[in-house]
């Protein structure tokens, strides 16, 4: 492992404040055995639902509690930040324990001599898993390495979302902060509504991107050499040989964790671009992503939690950057705390457009035809906030 880095403009060696802090990401993998291990040492089924209660009940608070971390590493380090293999080995060692932890949940549904409610909790619990995994591939899915491009790959075989290494990549950075991008949500659209246009919006867009690519190469879409069909295969070999090993009892609770996985990188979607907008050029152009086309946040909790997914801005800007060396950039708009919490607020639509409609507005001096407003609900949008406008 590398040594530490020196700035050379800086008359005190700099150090990563978050370096060992990043290890704190794999709590969440190893959620199936605290659950259980809670549960046997305090007689408590309720701890069969901890996953969901600490990323939605405890990290909201602790986000709060611990306030915002606005440090950029200086320019003299970027370099020796992207290159340490360490901060890989944070990402790649995520995996193991994600499949482990599958694994251990369903000898659990097969053989723990669970309640119905207590299995339910259980796939919660191991949804949370899936779809903070579904990140850990975002963060894998944008590197040039064929080896990470693959585990992201893998990350995304419990969700069955495989075809978002597809649309992500290819798809939602080309488009996104557009009224054409299906997983930036618009202003007065609610999660509810985002949710059903965003899945089947970026399968389909992940679908036509692979009929692109193999039509050029003279090759059929519904061939091996299909990249969306290959990570599909991978979770239905993965269901298979857990039906075949733990029954198929297991099978709905796959479901469960697989749907409740892809919604939560859904809604995480959902407040990353809500209600922005890239301006579009008389021929048609959108002008380039910058970062205020994304929503940051700073928040030290779920940033440790989620591998600076929340610097998002940065990431928009400069999509290869690795996540320890994504800097928060002061003209993006900026969200009031981490993801956690604004996901709760994303739940329940009257507090999530008191919370967030004005921050759009003020990021738009006012202007609302500059935001990315949801068709049919413009003339009432525009209405609503005449006055503050």
């Amino acid at each position: 492992m590398s040594a530490e880095p020196i700035a050379s403009t800086q008359t005190r060696p700099w150090r990563d404040p978050k370096r060992y802090a990043w290890l704190l990401g794999l709590l969440i993998p190893t959620l199936p055995f605290l659950s259980w291990g809670l549960v046997h040492a305090t007689g408590l089924g309720v701890f069969w639902f901890y996953g969901p209660m600490l990323v939605f009940l405890i990290f909201p608070p602790l986000d709060l509690a611990l306030g915002m971390d606005r440090r950029n590493p200086p320019d003299s380090v970027i370099k020796w930040l992207e290159q340490d293999r360490y901060y890989r080995w944070c990402t790649y060692v995520y995996l193991p324990i994600q499949y482990a932890g599958l694994v251990f949940a369903c000898w659990l549904w097969s053989h723990g001599n669970l309640s119905g409610v207590d299995k339910l909790g259980l796939a919660l619990t191991v949804a949370m898993v899936s779809g903070i995994a579904i990140n850990t591939a975002h963060e894998l899915g944008h590197k040039r390495a064929s080896i990470e491009r693959w585990l992201s790959r893998v990350a995304l075989a419990q969700s069955g979302y495989g075809h978002f290494f597809i649309e992500h990549n290819r798809g939602h950075h080309v488009r996104v902060a557009t009224p054409e991008d299906p997983a930036s949500a618009r202003l007065g659209e609610s999660f509810y509504a985002f949710l059903p246009r965003t899945v089947i919006g970026s399968l389909r867009s992940a679908w036509h991107l692979e009929q692109v690519r193999l039509r050029r190469l003279e090759k059929s879409p519904w061939s091996l050499h299909n990249d969306i069909l290959g990570a599909w295969a991978m979770t239905v070999v993965l269901y298979a040989a857990l039906v075949a090993g733990f029954g198929l009892v297991v099978l709905p609770y796959l479901l469960i964790q697989a749907v409740i996985g892809f919604s939560l990188l859904e809604v995480v979607n959902y407040l990353e671009h809500y209600g922005l907008l890239r301006r579009q050029a008389d021929d048609g152009r959108y002008e380039r992503t910058r970062p205020e086309h994304s929503w940051n946040s700073n928040s030290v909790a779920s940033n440790v939690l989620l591998y600076h997914l929340q610097r998002h801005s940065d990431h928009h800007a400069n999509p290869i950057r690795r996540y320890q060396a994504l800097r928060h950039v002061h003209d993006a708009p900026q969200l009031p705390t981490g993801y956690a919490g604004m996901i709760v607020l994303a739940v329940i639509p009257p507090i999530w457009r008191r919370v967030m409609d004005h921050r759009v507005l003020a990021h738009y001096n006012g202007e609302l035809d500059r935001a990315n407003l949801k068709p049919g609900l413009r003339r009432r949008t525009l209405e609503r906030y005449r006055i503050a406008a």
